[in-house]
């Protein structure tokens, strides 16, 4: 069993609730610009007053509408300027938040709404509602419904116009750190959905820490203001610690609804961000788009040159920070600085140009893709965590990042790894337990532990490295056990793949499962001077697989011979969330790409 403890910043303990950092931010500096709200094609600036009153304006309205102290209501839209506004004037009056993803069924919805007892719900769309209503006789607590694209922000600003103000503030001065937040249901890769209860005390605790030790992605040098985009979920957890984070901390930030890169890369360039926190896929698709585009350019040589320049400029100044070596020499700062004006420069103006630092989260990212980043100019620290966690447990510290892993304990927090390999985790950012399930029933809190399902290990340094999950280790007939992750990360690494699952249950051997990028693809034929095809043909062009089996070949080289991918499949499609594939935060669920690709699985095995 070995346990790595990083002491907490400060002892004293926050006060208060969420809501109370709009009020005093707009008391110090009514002026000062907090976010960008987009209207049409334009963004427009809001102030700290600004927010402060609508938050005001809403909450009254919430109030005259009946919702109280206590009461839980549901927020089921993507992330928008109203998601935020509408979050911290519910904190405001004491409610507590139900985030619900905007591409949940009605089934999903039903189970959410009914074991959280929603009183009321705001939705974007027609659509939403309608899903809502399709439920709503089985939903004997909820008593209201709004939706924002039918006016729900006036709706309620308007409802409230005779509440007076310190109606409010005695509902907002009752909130204390032990006062519930929000229920934030686990997205649910395998089983029902859990509601786990975050208290304004977690979540304080999380930003406040992040804000803290990480100080420079947070508040840039003197003369420049931070600001980021926020396009992570905010029915996720780490979309919302990012949201408390900015409003914690005075950084200005904008909300865009897409989370994929071509909807970014506009946003990015308008609002030009000092700092993302963003999960592995979009650094992926940036990277891989610039390799497509200098290939086209005819430059990919000179490319992949200044890619290995990057990475071994950024390993050079890792091998520093850890006293195992000099840092990058004379001749490879010489290179680096040429291609900084040629390549890198433009890798940063992708990202809008004063970006220089990230976080990421979710799931693992590639060592070389963190160095890159790195070496070009943007240190991107990745970090781990759950729901359960408020987030972040750990994460890369400052000045010391060690690309490949996911960091060392965050200040406040304890990791043990257990005697199966598990991974423990203790501090004030755990929750405090499921919702509706009795205390001695939480199988995740252990004697004050959060007992995590993921398998780790701790080096020396006291940094992590997650190697898998307990419920995916793969037993093959045979008896060898496998953990699948590091397997399909790796055959990802390869740009023509999307996604990779390894399957081999039960079976005599390991096999996978691997989806294209259609973007990839495309660039690949156009440069090979091949059409077009379908994808039900492309999968079975044969320069096409040898390209996907070097990808194969390189990840068993990772693994002994018993736990290799003996056999693959390439399928005609991606894996979605409109399939039920994949979970609103891109994760990828297992048992039901199994059950929808068992035909193709079983053919693996019989060949």
């Amino acid at each position: 069993m070995r346990e790595f403890s990083h002491p907490p910043l400060t002892t004293a303990r926050p006060v208060g609730g969420l809501a109370d950092s709009v009020f005093d931010h707009a008391l110090a500096d009514p002026g000062k610009i907090v976010m960008n709200r987009r209207r049409g094609d334009r963004w427009r600036d809001v102030t700290a007053a600004r927010f402060r009153d609508e938050v005001m304006a809403v909450a009254k309205g919430l109030l005259a509408q009946g919702v109280r102290f206590g009461d839980r209501v549901a927020i089921m839209a993507p992330t928008r300027y109203e998601w935020t506004l509408i979050d911290f004037a519910l904190w405001t009056v004491g409610a507590q938040v139900v985030p619900v993803y905007p591409t949940s069924s009605a089934e999903q919805v039903y189970w959410m709404l009914h074991d959280a007892q929603v009183a009321a719900a705001i939705v974007e769309h027609e659509d939403h509602a309608m899903t809502v209503g399709s439920v709503v006789d089985r939903l004997p607590h909820l008593r209201r419904l709004w939706q924002l694209d039918a006016g729900a922000e006036q709706e309620l600003m308007a409802a409230g116009e005779q509440v007076e103000d310190e109606v409010v503030h005695r509902h907002r001065r009752a909130v204390t750190p032990d006062s519930v937040a929000t229920v934030i249901y686990t997205s649910g890769t395998t089983g029902r959905p859990k509601g786990c209860v975050l208290t304004h005390g977690n979540l304080m605790f999380e930003a406040d820490t992040l804000l803290d030790r990480w100080d420079a992605v947070f508040h840039p040098r003197r003369g420049e203001d931070a600001s980021t985009l926020l396009f992570l979920p905010l029915a996720h957890v780490f979309g919302r610690v990012v949201q408390v984070a900015a409003v914690r901390g005075g950084v200005r930030f904008g909300h865009q609804p897409r989370l994929n890169a071509s909807a970014l890369m506009p946003d990015l360039v308008a609002l030009r961000p000092s700092f993302v926190l963003a999960v592995p896929y979009i650094f992926e698709k940036i990277h891989r788009a610039a390799v497509r585009k200098a290939e086209a350019e005819g430059r990919g040589a000179a490319f992949a040159k200044a890619v290995d320049v990057a990475v071994r400029y950024a390993e050079a100044q890792e091998a520093r920070a850890f006293g195992t070596g000099s840092g990058p020499s004379a001749q490879l700062r010489m290179q680096h600085q040429l291609y900084d004006k040629l390549v890198y420069t433009k890798v940063r103006e992708v990202l809008g140009g004063r970006m220089r630092y990230a976080m990421s989260g979710g799931s693992a990212m590639d060592r070389r893709l963190g160095l890159f980043f790195a070496g070009a100019g943007v240190t991107i620290y990745e970090g781990y965590g759950l729901t359960e966690s408020t987030a972040a447990a750990t994460a890369n510290p400052p000045g010391r990042p060690r690309y490949g892993t996911v960091g060392q304990a965050i200040p406040g927090t304890t990791v043990r790894i257990a005697r199966d390999g598990e991974v423990w985790l203790r501090g004030e950012h755990v929750f405090q337990g499921y919702l509706n399930t009795p205390r001695s029933g939480h199988t995740a809190l252990r004697e004050g532990w959060l007992a995590t399902g993921d398998l780790g290990a701790l080096d020396e340094d006291g940094y992590l490295t997650i190697t898998g999950r307990k419920k995916e280790i793969l037993v093959t007939s045979g008896g060898k056990s496998v953990s699948p992750g590091p397997l399909e990360d790796r055959v990802r690494d390869h740009p023509l793949v999307a996604q990779c699952v390894v399957v081999g249950n039960d079976r005599p051997y390991i096999a996978a499962l691997v989806t294209l990028d259609a973007e990839a693809v495309a660039h690949w034929l156009e440069m090979r001077g091949k059409p077009q095809g379908e994808p039900a043909a492309l999968v079975r062009d044969p320069e096409l697989e040898r390209e996907v089996r070097r990808a194969v070949v390189a990840a068993n080289t990772q693994v002994s011979q018993a736990e290799s991918i003996r056999t693959f499949r390439i399928l005609a499609q991606q894996f979605t969330e409109e399939q039920g594939l994949l979970t609103p935060s891109l994760k990828v669920k297992r048992k039901a790409v199994e059950q929808t690709y068992a035909r193709e699985i079983k053919a693996l095995y019989h060949s």
